[in-house]
């Protein structure tokens, strides 16, 4: 492991975040206030506790008001991917955002869900965990009875290695969420289609080579998926602050 490992971040804020209207008619998802603050603003804090030190930051919709509070922020460095003439989902704008995000493996955040840290923090894991002869993709993951407004049984089954598998085909192994975070090697992103795909496609190539890797998050996971859920996120932090 490099000190490089990392150091930069992509964070996904290019959505429409269609489930979370009426609130997304005038702002974008990450722009949403949970507990006094965006829920962007959490993931940065999420960075800054990982000392990550650059972050880019995709923009497609309402990208002018992305811009505006990326111009706000004095750490870590960040820069804005800009989406405007389409929308690329997960895959295709961390694709199109590759050149500014470097040669070693960097983070992925959803802007849109945040998660709480017990002790160390999850990012500074993900870093230590990561091997880079074994891996090209590194998730972070939730028991779905440590989350709050997520609803499914989960997505993936973690092998004892750590290995990843998706839960529909390992319906006998305990199943975990992916809580919208990882650490990724660009080298992932070779063959990667042209144009808009999901990071699901890539994630599924890894799984055929044996290398996408799962790590158990040990805190809770706030899924802010609809206008419902950012009062079940307030209540369990007030609860538990």
């Amino acid at each position: 492991m490099t000190h490089a490992i990392g150091h930069t971040a992509m964070v996904l804020a290019a959505g429409f975040g269609t489930r979370m209207r009426p609130l997304t008619n005038s702002m974008p998802k990450p722009f949403i206030p949970v507990a006094g603050q965006p829920i962007i603003a959490h993931d940065f804090d999420r960075l800054r506790a990982a000392e990550v030190s650059k972050a880019v930051v995709n923009a497609h919709y309402l990208a002018d008001q992305i811009d505006r509070w990326c111009a706000t922020v004095t750490a870590p460095t960040t820069i804005v991917s800009d989406e405007r003439d389409a929308i690329l989902d997960t895959g295709g704008g961390i694709a199109r955002a590759l050149p500014l995000l470097g040669s070693d493996p960097f983070f992925v955040l959803n802007s849109d869900s945040f998660w709480i840290d017990r002790g160390t923090s999850a990012l500074r894991r993900l870093r230590d965990r990561w091997n880079d002869a074994d891996m090209d993709c590194l998730l972070l993951l939730c028991d779905p009875l440590h989350t709050t407004g997520y609803d499914g049984r989960g997505d993936f089954a973690i092998a004892g290695d750590g290995r990843l598998a998706r839960a529909r085909s390992a319906p006998d192994q305990k199943a975990f969420a992916y809580i919208g975070g990882y650490l990724v090697h660009p080298r992932l992103f070779v063959d990667a289609p042209k144009g808009a795909f999901s990071m699901n496609l890539l994630w599924d190539r890894a799984i055929a080579r044996g290398r996408l890797f799962g790590l158990a998050h040990d805190g809770h996971w706030l899924h802010v998926g609809t206008p419902d859920a950012i009062g079940a996120a307030e209540d369990w932090l007030k609860r538990n602050s």
